[in-house]
This record gives C-alpha cells, sequence and structure tokens, in this order.
C-alpha cells in the first residue's frame, strides 16, 4: 500500500472498488489546519468524475498497470481482436474501450491499450486517421459556396462531412476524437 502523498497526475487508483485515473491532484495547507491532498479522478470504466480529499497519511492502492502499443487486427462481434506487436500475442478488448472514436478503426491501425492484471481497461486510437471516401454525391458545378459541406462514408463505414470538392476514391484526414474532416491527402 502506498500513501497518498505518493500520488501523481496520471496514477489509476483502485479507489471505493472501481478504478479511477488520477487528474488533478494539490497539496493544501489551509491556515492554522491539517495539510490534505484534494484529487479530482476519473473514473476509468464510466468516465464519470469523483472528487476527494486524502489525508496525507491516507494509505491508497495505486494500481499496476501496463500500457502498449497493439496492432488491431479485426472486429469480433462486441470484441476487437488486437495483436502486441513485440510477442504477436492477440487479445480480445471491448469495443466500449475505444468510445465513439471506434468508427474510424481500420485493420492493421496501432492502437494503445491499458491492462490491469490482465483485464483491459482503457484504450485510445490515434488522434486522426487516413481514410478513403467510399460513398459521396458529386460536386454540382457552380456549387463552390464556401465552407459547404456534404455527407461522406470512409472504408469504415462512418459518415462525415466533407467538403464540396471531395469525390469517391479520395483519402482524407479525420480527426477521430470529433469525427471531423481534417484535410485531403495527396497520394
Amino acid at each position: 500500500m502506498a500513501k497518498a502523498s505518493d500520488i501523481k497526475n496520471g496514477n489509476i487508483l483502485r479507489f471505493n472498488g472501481e478504478l479511477v485515473q488520477v487528474e488533478e491532484f494539490i497539496h493544501r495547507t489551509p491556515g492554522n489546519l491539517r495539510a490534505f491532498y484534494q484529487a479530482r479522478m476519473r473514473n476509468v470504466k464510466t468516465g464519470k468524475l469523483v472528487e476527494y480529499r486524502f489525508r496525507t497519511d491516507e494509505e491508497v492502492d495505486i494500481a499496476r498497470v501496463e500500457t502498449n502499443d497493439y496492432q488491431y487486427l479485426y472486429e469480433d462481434g462486441d470484441a476487437l481482436v488486437i495483436m502486441d506487436n513485440t510477442t504477436y500475442d492477440q487479445h480480445n478488448v471491448p469495443k466500449s474501450l475505444f468510445g465513439p472514436a471506434v468508427k474510424f478503426l481500420k485493420e492493421g491501425m496501432n492502437v494503445i491499450v491499458a491492462f490491469e492484471s490482465e483485464e483491459p481497461i482503457m484504450g485510445s486510437i490515434p488522434q486522426s486517421a487516413e481514410l478513403e471516401i467510399t460513398y459521396t454525391e458529386p460536386a454540382v458545378k457552380g456549387d463552390t459556396s464556401s465552407g459547404a459541406l456534404k455527407k461522406a462514408t470512409v472504408e469504415t463505414g462512418a459518415e462525415i462531412n466533407v467538403p464540396l470538392f471531395i469525390n469517391i476514391g479520395d483519402k482524407v484526414k479525420v480527426d477521430t476524437t470529433s469525427g471531423s474532416y481534417v484535410e485531403r491527402v495527396k497520394g
């Protein structure tokens, strides 16, 4: 067991039976009162924010979390099959770990997954992805109002908004967190 004074931002703790990640951890010494640590933590599974005051000598359980790069191989129902790039071990991880960005995941992409004693607890995909447009309406000549967007489907099946000049077969860069078009990829 560690003491509250050992906690750092980004640590994952086992707190009230749940895994939480420390987002902000501040040491406070109010006037002539006892010093304490003010912590803002986010529940790893639910995403809920938890605020808590730790006594400086309070015991805490810092979880041993291993974060690694994996290669996304394929989808298997509600799970994704990923492969460790060094040992070639394959793991099934729940799709829900990646949140809404999972719809931009392409086979062969590198993902980051955090495991806490063999259980996958967090996943993230790259900030941007280069995807091919598989369907979009053709642009109408003369319709070039600035900032006008149209719907397009990318190779993963996700639908995004793109500028009018984008055509089927073009590769575009997509921001995976917001799902928005970034730029056309020259190639």
